[in-house]
């Protein structure tokens, strides 16, 4: 559910829509009825926090994409990520695996080797969408660890730069167009001010409560800026808010995992999914099917 606000920092406020997956719950933010995107996030979801029993865990069986980057950040937990490049990577709480889907790509993501133990899971699933120029490209897969990305403190708070530049530091990661993606640990009592340098921005409370222009927010709600204006975001409890944002790309079509600015090249992944033209996962020979919608 989204709604739009009276004048002030917050233009849009977006509720997400929670799916229970049984020992899993997920919310699911982008794409909202009222907003499709933020920047070229075209889809934002919060995972957990879940825990699973001895011999339980995330298990997606392999599947595709086009058209789109992924970013899988944790904050608690692990998932092992395989694709059909090749790569077998591991993700832990504050490390980043881009992959690049471009022309195609199927991978899977399931437990890592806490399998057997008591473990949690608890993090942010997030694709954004390539220019148009782009979305044809090879595709890649590029690990990057907890300690590759600038950690620093801004007035009292913990700021870590996921994509993008902010507060004079730049992240290594990979971008296709302006992009901005942080995380933000905010103690109870203090403020932080998200400038409004980017085209489009948001602030997605992960836990916590927040106070923006006199107004309190709880957690699981995204709160859009107004173009042009900056977020002055004062905890009013300890919080985690996760800030997205950048350039407009322009209109996408969604269709189950595929993203792209045609419809023609959505309906030609269906049939390459469905007949088998993806290359396979090695070490994974599950597949999800196409989905009959």
């Amino acid at each position: 559910m989204s709604e739009l606000t009276a004048d002030g920092a917050v233009d849009m406020i977006i509720r997400p829509n929670e799916r229970d997956l049984g020992e899993f719950t997920v919310r699911r933010v982008l794409p909202a009825k009222a907003r499709r995107m933020v920047g070229p996030f075209v889809f934002f979801d919060h995972m957990g926090p879940a825990e699973f029993p001895p011999g339980k865990g995330i298990a997606v069986r392999p599947h595709p994409h086009i058209g789109l980057a992924t970013i899988t950040y944790l904050f608690e937990g692990m998932i092992m990520h395989r694709d059909n490049l090749g790569f077998v990577q591991p993700i832990q709480a504050g490390a980043v695996n881009l992959m690049t889907a471009g022309r195609g790509i199927a991978h899977s993501e399931r437990a890592g080797d806490d399998l057997d133990e008591t473990s949690r899971l608890h993090g942010i699933q997030s694709w954004m969408a390539l220019p148009r120029d782009e979305e044809e490209r090879e595709p890649a897969f590029v690990h990057y660890p907890a300690s590759d990305l600038p950690e620093l403190e801004v007035a009292g708070c913990t700021v870590r730069i996921i994509m993008g530049e902010c507060f004079g530091e730049s992240s290594p990661v990979t971008t296709y167009s302006d992009t901005l993606y942080m995380e933000c640990v905010i103690p109870a009592g203090r403020e932080i001010t998200i400038p409004g340098d980017s085209p489009e921005l948001a602030a997605y409370i992960v836990s916590g409560a927040v106070s923006i222009s006199g107004d309190d927010f709880g957690d699981g709600v995204m709160l859009v800026a107004r173009q042009g204006r900056p977020l002055d975001i004062r905890a009013v409890e300890d919080s985690r808010v996760m800030i997205i944002g950048g350039e407009p790309l322009g209109e996408r079509h969604v269709w189950w995992n595929f993203v792209s600015s045609s419809r023609e090249r959505i309906e030609q992944a269906k049939d390459d999914w469905r007949d088998g033209r993806f290359d396979p996962v090695p070490g994974d020979d599950e597949f999800i099917p196409l989905p009959e919608r």
